[in-house]
């Protein structure tokens, strides 16, 4: 308890970071099509988002390694914090897919920064419940931020000011902390063919995963535009997404461990195509009808991504759990750029519904994938334990990894 109270103030900064990250990309797209931005644009804001992610990913350690944590983290909040403010300054799409950079350089830095700081002071005795309060701060900020959509009024730079006093107030409880700051981590290789080569499944899991999450989060709220609903009717309805996927990860992790992680990831597509389906038709059926579709959808999708890992790391040895999750990652942040340009595009050209179509398209063809490599080979009899893998930083891959040997010893004692 003494180690959690100790980490309370990263917890306190995820929390913060969230409510303003997490609250950008919608707001942006409601701002967008305030403004009148086509549906393309739009989507290209939720694509410069991803990019600035990946950019961040890479640099944050090595900025690390130069100038310390403190003043790492102090760097990319100011960026995040910039390129919200500068939003009402400069109306113009292209610009504002620069701020999006901006923004998606500040999570990425400041989460690898936060992950790092738990990574090099938790313990054997301590990662689990650390981990489990991090998901918790992580998730329930995420939750609360797409509900703040409801009261941010689209394209007002009081609500920009907002989220950006939230991002400068999450520099307060890191950097006035009297927590020690830890030893810079060495930044994993990039390389993707090691994902390829231990599971080609899990590569295409995580970009599908990407495929589903991305469009959701940076152009449902167009979607939701499409169909009717109002303002506060479009946060309750991300915020039903995040809360499906939070619903999902205890019992999905239990079969996960339980049976064929192939079996259990193509029975989850098969659910998210039936999901897209039933959110396309029940668009016309009224707001508690929506709200339950977007439930639904979290449910089946949310968790892909987390299976898709524990199956990569089934095949993989100690010393390449970390930079296989950052290969994972790295495949995750390729389908997370593409998928909000091209859903937001399909949405242009055939209306709202071909954002579900897109998205089922992609479960189909990994039904198909997962299916095809079954014959190819068998799945391994010692398995790692499922862990619930957020998509934050490359960073993340070393408390993961050392999760999951900490599960592992327990099981076999």
């Amino acid at each position: 308890m003494r180690m959690l109270i100790s980490f309370a103030a990263l917890f306190l900064s995820v929390a913060l970071l969230q409510l303003s990250s997490g609250g950008v990309g919608p707001l942006d797209a409601l701002s967008g099509i305030a403004l009148g931005f086509s549906t393309a644009e739009i989507g290209l804001l939720g694509s410069a988002h991803f990019v600035g992610f990946f950019i961040g990913c890479w640099w944050a350690p090595r900025l690390m390694g130069s100038v310390g944590h403190s003043r790492a983290f102090a760097a990319f909040t100011a960026s995040g914090a910039i390129g919200l403010l500068a939003h009402m300054l400069v109306i113009d799409p292209y610009a504002w897919a620069l701020m999006r950079i901006a923004s998606g350089l500040c999570v990425a830095g400041c989460y690898t920064v936060i992950e790092a700081w738990l990574q090099a002071k938790v313990n054997n005795a301590t990662r689990g419940r650390t981990m489990g309060v991090y998901r918790v701060a992580d998730m329930g900020a995420s939750f609360v931020a797409q509900l703040m959509i409801g009261v941010l009024e689209p394209a007002s730079y009081v609500s920009y000011n907002l989220l950006a006093l939230l991002c400068c107030a999450a520099l307060l409880p890191l950097t006035l902390t009297k927590v020690s700051q830890p030893q810079t981590p060495s930044a994993p290789r990039l390389r993707p063919m090691l994902a390829l080569s231990r599971s080609p499944l899990a590569a295409a899991g995580v970009i599908v995963a990407a495929l589903s999450s991305a469009s959701f989060r940076m152009v449902g709220p167009i979607y939701g535009q499409e169909v009717g609903l109002r303002t506060d009717q479009i946060a309750y309805f991300l915020a039903a997404f995040v809360f499906g996927g939070a619903l999902a990860q205890y019992p999905v992790g239990w079969l996960a461990d339980k049976f064929d992680r192939r079996w259990v990831l193509i029975w989850l597509s098969v659910a998210a195509v039936v999901s897209c389906v039933a959110t396309t038709f029940v668009g016309e059926g009224g707001t508690v009808m929506i709200m339950a579709g977007a439930v639904f959808f979290g449910l089946t999708t949310f968790p892909i991504y987390s299976v898709a890992a524990a199956h990569a790391h089934d095949f993989a040895s100690d010393d390449e759990r970390v930079e296989l999750s950052a290969a994972l990652m790295f495949f995750f942040a390729l389908g997370a750029i593409a998928s909000p340009l091209l859903s937001s595009n399909l949405i242009t050209w055939y209306g709202p519904s071909a954002l579900f179509f897109m998205i089922a398209c992609g479960h189909i063809v990994l039904v198909v994938f997962g299916l095809s490599r079954m014959r190819v080979r068998d799945t391994v009899k010692d398995r790692t334990r499922y862990v619930y893998a957020p998509r934050t930083s490359f960073v993340i891959g070393r408390l993961v990894s050392k999760t999951r040997k900490k599960q592992e010893s327990k099981s076999k004692e």
